[in-house]
């Protein structure tokens, strides 16, 4: 009897406990806590908060993504070759048996060999990744989700995007569904599928946020129109997934911005519309083949804006016109701002770049043009992109380059000779900029060509000279600068 006194006594207690609880939690000092609390399963008290049923859908489609996509993602392996000199043959050695340096290999061969991802993208074996990952190997295999492990060649590389095709042949492959990048929104959540740091670490899932779009002139490859993520991705992720919320691949993973070599919440994927793209030009030819207009374009300031008496940051503006080039064929001159390109608005000159580039050559492309403030339309015929796109006493006295922040000369045949450029005295090359001047932040360099000055055409130093005349602080000055092969636009307050 004791015993069961003492079970009362304590079922008591905690009973007691409970209703002080209750009573606690339905103070009106805390509002709301009171009509939460449920006898009963866990399950019950769950389906008690608003939006718990979403969660759960929500942490149910990440594992079916996670099932569903995982299988298309293989790990790559690679192995280089490179020479290493002997220590007894070469240096310190070498000199003092007195041989002479080796040049090339000896003989010693050092085996590198470095770990990335891929994505199935077909069920004979056609597998997406990046070209850095496998570029310059001797020898590539993948691993499988089922463990399989099987050689792969290279099917072709587009190393300016920085995407490359490998081909296996193995049967019971899972290809993935590529999806619309083009119709991805910031915010969206994504996976990220792959095979960091190491191989016992491969096909990790991690899951973020679309941070961004059109992330351009990060340095990783020539044409560059990056998804940015806070998905994880490290080393070793290098060419692996990116997968929307109805799993599809929307990108290939590249690289991570960081300060210390790991994740910092800032990874680029290569869009899948442009993967796509490469996929089938390195499938169909094995290279890519990309659209040429002929010019070279720059983004619009707000003093180029002001100097062309156009809008800021609304189409790009026109410098070179390549000679006999489409553009030249078609009547587009130097000046001209490029509103719309096949009936989409142009925002950016990397944007345009790479809706050129992926123009098939011998299509027709459609420009709006604004030119001197009238808008026109121009068809033009591209063309495949090629390779490779090639003391005085008449010169800018003291007082003057102080006031422009620059000094000009005749190209004559001493300041030629002094630049390191082709005599023609009727050119005006610009001799020295001032640190720290308006021309210096606008990006003016010695050597440039000064083609106009104020849209007023410069074929002499006393047209130049004609131009300038009368500036003083304060005024706006534009300039038509060519450098090298191209031609630049820089506009600054003096």
């Amino acid at each position: 009897m004791s015993s069961i006194r003492r079970k009362f006594r304590s079922l008591v207690i905690l009973s007691a406990g409970v209703v002080a609880g209750t009573c606690a939690l339905s103070e009106p000092g805390l509002p709301g806590y009171g009509m939460r609390i449920a006898m009963g399963p866990p399950e019950a008290v769950a389906a008690e908060f608003p939006g718990s049923q979403t969660l759960v859908d929500l942490n149910q489609a990440f594992v079916r993504i996670s099932e569903s996509a995982t299988p298309s993602v293989v790990t790559i392996y690679t192995e280089t070759r490179i020479d290493r000199p002997s220590p007894f043959f070469s240096g310190p050695f070498a000199e003092f048996f007195n041989m002479p340096k080796q040049q090339g290999g000896n003989g010693l061969k050092e085996v590198r060999h470095g770990l990335g991802s891929g994505v199935i993208v077909s069920a004979d074996g056609y597998i997406l990744t990046n070209n850095h990952v496998i570029d310059g190997a001797d020898t590539i295999s993948i691993t499988t989700s089922d463990n399989r492990r099987i050689p792969a060649k290279v099917v072709g590389t587009d190393p300016r995007t920085d995407i490359a095709v490998i081909k296996v042949q193995a049967t019971g492959l899972k290809p993935i569904a590529i999806g619309d990048s083009d119709r991805l929104k910031v915010g969206e959540w994504v996976l990220a599928i792959g095979s960091p740091m190491r191989e016992n670490l491969a096909r990790t899932v991690t899951h973020g946020i679309v941070s961004a779009k059109g992330r351009a002139n990060v340095g990783l490859a020539d044409y560059e129109d990056f998804i940015q993520t806070d998905a994880a991705i490290n080393p070793g992720n290098s060419g692996g997934a990116l997968i929307n919320i109805n799993g599809e691949l929307v990108g290939i993973n590249t690289a991570i911005a960081s300060r210390t070599g790991g994740f910092e919440g800032i990874g680029f994927a290569v869009p899948s519309n442009m993967a796509s793209k490469v996929l089938n030009a390195l499938v169909k030819s094995g290279r890519v083949t990309r659209g040429y207009l002929g010019i070279t374009i720059q983004d619009i300031d707000e003093n180029l804006a002001k100097g062309l008496n156009v809008r800021e940051r609304e189409g790009v503006l026109v410098g070179t016109v390549i000679d006999r080039g489409p553009a030249a064929k078609a009547g587009i001159r130097t000046g001209d701002v490029i509103l719309e390109f096949n009936g989409r608005k142009v925002s950016g000159s990397v944007e345009l770049r790479n809706a050129i580039a992926i123009q098939e050559p011998g299509s027709t492309a459609t420009l709006v043009i604004n030119r001197d403030g009238a808008t026109r339309t121009v068809p033009v015929r591209l063309e495949p992109q090629p390779d490779k796109p090639g003391a005085t006493t008449e010169q800018t006295s003291r007082s003057e380059g102080s006031v422009l922040g620059f000094t000009a000369s005749a190209l004559d045949a001493q300041t030629a000779e002094q630049m390191q450029k082709k005599a023609d005295s009727r050119r005006v090359v610009v001799t020295a900029v001032l640190g720290s001047s308006q021309a210096d932040r606008a990006g003016l360099k010695p050597g440039d060509m000064i083609i106009s000055v104020d849209k007023k055409q410069v074929t002499s130093y006393a047209a130049f000279s004609e131009a300038i005349k009368g500036k003083k602080r304060g005024d706006m000055l534009l300039l038509l600068v060519e450098r090298g092969w191209s031609r630049i636009y820089l506009a600054f307050n003096l």
